[in-house]
């Protein structure tokens, strides 16, 4: 501001020696859509109202605990049985129509080195019913060093278990529109719609990130990728591949096979989670006359407590699984079953991980999967050959087991595998970082003069930016002069019109660290020179 000298004096004018800078935006912050157990704080609906959170005890103050999933005990025979009780078969087989696993995907996240995330969700696991408690025991009110207050346990007749719905996700990602901050996008109970249901949400999944945001990345997993490939007309992956679309394929990438994870521990398991417990009591009554007849005595005594109302399930659980053998089988199958889980929300974590210890540039590949036992399907090298180069292009990254290493992640590729520009994950993710950074550092320039003294003030700033960036390793090149280039300027990048029109027009160029995804070691024989 020009000051108006007119009184002897000394004045002091202060001008600015540097540019504004360029601050690195996060690049992994997951947004989370799915069913909790509380959808209520203070008064007010969490539906559909994005939540911030840095932890699972935040989560567990906030959106409460698990769904307690039903299980119902069968007869079968033959390998179908999970065991035997007088020579008869039975199997444990889950009630698939109200399975919620929201709650135990965050778990996976947090196990996997994630951190800052959104939930949004979209719906409780019951309906409420007037006069009722407000929910059944979930994970959190049994775990020990958990946050969450217990709710009092309703009656089976008293309470509804709500239906997972393709309507409910897509109005949590809707309510995501307005929110800035997530880089990420994971809706992990979309493998438990119907599968046209799901194919149609994944679509939308990647049409939000690369049409109507254009700086996320979706992740997504491929319906059934707990079964094994058949390489014919019902193939999971092929299945996939066609009904995931080709529309914004940069913008999203998928895993395959299923994680079989230690998320759902024993002390979380009763018989709470048998829904037919006639049938329990008359499997293990059969079991207790077959056996000891002093031991019979102990069991059947116990067997008595399962249909009494105030028992300490906890108690009750251990006791069973000392003393029956088919109840230990059956709490077994429970817990693999609950512990199989789509690979997606885990994947979120180690995107987070990486990202904070080496860089959004670094594919998030090569790295163990944590908390997981086994993949649900073992991979080998010539199954994953069709997995990751395809005629389609349409890439899907495999998760392998490695004698030694455990569970890795083995693919670096969005689903547009065969783009030059898009093929793998770290170069999309850290282009979008690279614009987005810029577009906020530019903001404030917005309606100053459109000329020289701006234009090297912008390029500085771009300049400085990137530099930082090829430093720590983000961009390629011996020097800065290969690794980047900023170009802004009257015959360069404008015309006379374009500052007609108040239009300041800015070419960033970049050369960006791409994986090494092949490794070709030549040998060949040398003569022996002395």
């Amino acid at each position: 501001m020009a000051q108006t000298l007119a009184t002897p004096g000394v004045y002091i004018d202060e001008k600015s020696s540097f540019p504004n800078s360029t601050a690195s935006i996060p690049t992994a912050v997951p947004a989370f859509i799915g069913y909790t157990e509380r959808t209520v704080r203070d008064g007010q609906s969490l539906i559909n109202k994005p939540v911030r959170i840095s932890s699972l005890a935040e989560f567990h103050n906030i959106f409460g605990g698990g769904f307690q999933a039903p299980f119902t005990i069968q007869a079968a025979s033959g390998e179908e049985a999970d065991f035997e009780v007088e020579g008869k078969g039975y199997q444990v087989v889950p009630e698939n129509n109200s399975r919620f696993i929201f709650y135990d995907s965050i778990r996976l996240f947090f196990a996997n080195g994630g951190s800052t995330c959104y939930i949004i969700s979209v719906g409780s696991y019951y309906s409420s019913v007037a006069g009722a408690p407000s929910s059944a025991p979930s994970a959190a009110d049994k775990n020990k060093k958990g946050d969450a207050t217990p709710a009092t346990p309703a009656k089976a007749a008293e309470r509804k278990v709500n239906a997972i719905t393709k309507k409910a996700l897509q109005g949590g990602m809707d309510a995501l529109i307005s929110q800035e901050e997530p880089t990420i996008l994971v809706i992990p109970e979309a493998v438990m719609l119907e599968e046209a249901d799901c194919y149609g949400l994944q679509q939308q999944m990647l049409m939000h990130c690369g049409l109507k945001i254009k700086n996320r990345f979706a992740v997504i997993d491929v319906y059934n990728g707990f079964q094994s490939r058949t390489y014919d007309k019902n193939d999971v992956v092929t299945r996939f591949r066609e009904g995931v679309g080709s529309n914004f394929l940069a913008y999203g990438a998928a895993y395959y096979p299923y994680v079989y994870t230690s998320i759902v521990q024993n002390d979380e398991l009763s018989f709470r989670n048998i829904s037919n417990l006639d049938v329990l009591e008359d499997v293990l009554s059969k079991e207790a006359d077959s056996g000891d007849r002093k031991k019979a005595e102990e069991l059947k005594a116990e067997i008595k407590r399962l249909s009494q109302s105030g028992v300490d399930a906890e108690s009750l659980n251990q006791t069973l699984s000392a003393i029956s053998p088919a109840y230990k089988k059956i709490m077994q199958k429970v817990k693999r079953i609950l512990n199989i889980l789509p690979p997606s929300a885990g994947m979120a974590g180690l995107y987070s991980a990486v990202d904070a210890t080496r860089g959004v540039w670094k594919a998030p590949a090569n790295v163990s999967y944590g908390s997981a036992i086994s993949p649900a399907v073992n991979l080998t090298h010539d199954d994953q050959e069709d997995l990751n180069v395809t005629p389609s292009g349409k890439s899907v990254n495999a998760i392998r087991s490695f004698i030694g290493e455990g569970t890795l992640v083995w693919g670096a590729r969005t689903l547009d595998g065969n783009s030059g520009d898009w093929k793998f994950i770290n170069v999309r993710r850290t282009v979008s970082f690279i614009e987005q950074s810029i577009k906020y550092a530019a903001k404030p320039y917005v309606y100053e003069s459109n000329s020289a003294n701006t234009w090297i003030l912008i390029r500085s700033m771009i300049n400085s930016f990137l530099n930082n960036l090829w430093k720590q390793g983000g961009l390629v090149g011996t020097t800065p002069d290969a690794a980047y280039e900023v170009q802004i300027g009257l015959g360069t990048t404008m015309t006379p019109a374009d500052i007609l029109d108040g239009i300041m027009r800015i070419t960033v160029k970049v050369a960006v660290s791409r994986p090494a995804e092949f490794i070709v070691i030549t040998f060949e024989q040398k003569m022996q020179d002395a």
